[in-house]
């Protein structure tokens, strides 16, 4: 036990004098000193990389991405119907500027029958998910409206992609939407994916065909594949239908309150 060590002081010593010089491996007792060790200067990186190269951590960095989630044409029950739906951001890892965009139409010319824009920022809260605030801005053929959003977006528990959001409009209604998402790889490049989105009004609004209470539920379900990672067409199929107030405010206005639709478009990021 004593041989071993002593050995095992002997090896300690002999590489800390290599390391540092034997007159900083002791100090006036004659003993290593561990503050002498310890520069006072900047740590040289010690991985064997250039040293031109940077050093430290990267999550500073900006970067920027843009997604279109959905660019597709549907055919079903009613009218042939247009939608897009975007979003994209740009910074760090920890603070982004985040931009969405979505809207539908009837494939007979004309303006696009809502319209939707929104600038947030975003601070990730944890790994997957970061909390976001902004506003949130609406064409329709109606009057033009702006709202304050406070959301949540990221991966949930068992790979669900969550966006969900409350709006305050600036009259002061309050309304709430959920749209999630999840993907299921039948092969590296054949990708089926299942959705739902939902939105529901605290108060009447019907100048904007709103009642309280849901309003409606959208879900479908696209089967696309990725030529390129970046460029994936897609078909599929997607089921509309309003409820309470808003399905009576549609009736009487001679709209369908439902429809089944067959979907083709494509999915891109860059």
């Amino acid at each position: 036990m004593f041989k071993t060590s002593l050995l095992t002081h002997l090896l300690l010593a002999t590489a800390v004098t290599a390391a540092v010089g034997p007159a900083q491996a002791q100090d006036n007792s004659g003993k290593a000193s561990l503050d002498s060790v310890v520069p006072d200067g900047p740590v040289e990186p010690r991985s064997g990389a250039p040293k031109e190269w940077p050093y430290g951590f990267m999550d500073k960095k900006p970067y920027a991405t843009g997604l279109i989630d959905r660019l597709e044409y549907g055919d079903g029950d009613g009218p042939s119907t247009y939608l897009w739906d975007a979003q994209g951001w740009y910074g760090g890892d920890y603070n982004k500027f985040w931009w969405k965009t979505e809207g539908e139409g009837l494939n007979r010319g004309g303006s696009p029958d809502s319209t939707e824009f929104q600038a947030l920022y975003n601070r990730m809260i944890s790994p997957f998910f970061g909390a976001q605030a902004g506003i949130r801005y609406d064409t329709n053929p109606g009057a033009d409206r702006a709202f304050a959003v406070l959301g949540f977006q990221g991966l949930a528990p068992y790979w669900f992609e969550s966006d969900t959001a409350f709006f305050v409009s600036e009259d002061g209604d309050v309304s709430f939407r959920g749209e999630f998402e999840y993907e299921l790889l039948l092969t590296q490049r054949l990708v089926l994916q299942p959705r739902l989105e939902f939105s529901a009004s605290a108060d009447d609004v019907p100048e904007y065909g709103l009642g309280q209470g849901i309003n409606n539920t959208e879900m479908g379900l696209r089967l696309r594949y990725e030529i390129k990672r970046e460029f994936a067409p897609y078909i599929g199929v997607r089921w509309e239908q309003l409820y309470g107030e808003t399905k009576d405010i549609a009736r009487r206005a001679g709209e369908n309150t439902s429809n089944t639709s067959f979907v083709v478009g494509i999915r891109a990021w860059y």
